[in-house]
């Protein structure tokens, strides 16, 4: 397999900061034919170099795609751990829209590495928990995404409760924490804005309803309620995508960061993503 990083520019701060998307390729150059692309979406305190995305970005490139994992311009992490906690304060949904575009954009004009061995009229997003919202928003505005699957994806853009919100109106930020690293989050007025400017857009459950790109749902069945009331909201208005529920299955199907080694949920969502995947291929 070989694996190499990438830097793409991604647009300014409203300050004139220069935002850049960092990530990697990784694929497996075997055969005489182009691989389809996999674009790994990472979640709300997560990174590219989380847990177990790494891992399952080389699991999928063994199974034969081009894999592309990146940190989203504003996700909260340069170099290190969680160290511009000021640009995660400003993240948006647009924002990683834009991002997702910048990077299929790269993949087009050839600017990425190793593109003679990704066929970019086979591209394919997996998102976990809000990167899965992240891709079902993109592909709901992008039909050449032939295919979606979300790990434990988020039903709503919404993620906080109404005293956050309260928090945010009068203070013009609020923070969440984030446990791992100790870190209380920010969080300011754009991300509510966004949502308000974006409501139909981004109305998760309202766009799947429409949505003709076959899309699968890898749910654990010990995630939190809120996410499980999630699932039931999208299989509502879409029965007809497939769910592959993983028994046992936290939110991370009990993968921890630092990475210690994959588990058997973990290797159920991968082989039930890749089950799928080959399926659109087929």
């Amino acid at each position: 397999m070989i694996e190499e990083a990438f830097t793409l520019e991604a647009g300014h701060l409203d300050t004139g900061e220069q935002l850049f998307i960092r990530g990697e390729v990784r694929v497996i150059p075997e055969g005489n034919s182009p691989k389809p692309v996999l674009i790994i979406c990472h979640g709300f305190k997560s990174f590219k170099d989380w847990g177990f995305n790494p891992y399952i970005a080389g699991q999928f490139a063994k199974h034969g795609f081009y894999v592309i994992t990146f940190n989203f311009s504003c996700n909260g992490v340069n170099r290190s751990d969680f160290d511009e906690l000021d640009r995660f304060a400003v993240n948006t949904f647009s924002r990683e829209q834009q991002d997702v575009g910048l990077v299929i954009q790269a993949l087009t004009d050839v600017a990425l590495p190793l593109t003679p061995y990704a066929d970019a009229a086979s591209l394919h997003l997996l998102g976990h928990s809000k990167g899965g919202a992240t891709s079902l928003i993109f592909a709901a505005d992008h039909p050449e995404v032939k295919s979606v699957v979300t790990w434990n994806g988020i039903g709503y853009t919404d993620l906080f409760d109404d005293t956050f919100k309260q928090v945010l109106a009068e203070n013009g930020v609020a923070y969440v924490a984030n446990t791992r690293t100790k870190q209380e989050m920010p969080i300011k007025a754009v991300f509510y804005e966004d949502l308000k400017l974006n409501e139909d857009r981004f109305n998760i459950v309202q766009r799947l309803a429409t949505l003709t790109t076959p899309v699968l749902h890898v749910q654990g069945d010990q995630d939190g309620k809120r996410l499980m009331k999630s699932l039931d909201a999208m299989r509502a208005v879409a029965p007809h995508n497939p769910v592959a529920m993983i028994e046992g299955g936290t939110h991370t199907f009990g993968a921890v960061h630092p990475f210690q080694g994959t588990t058997p949920q973990l290797e159920q969502a991968i082989q039930a993503s890749v089950q799928f995947l080959s399926g659109i291929q087929a």
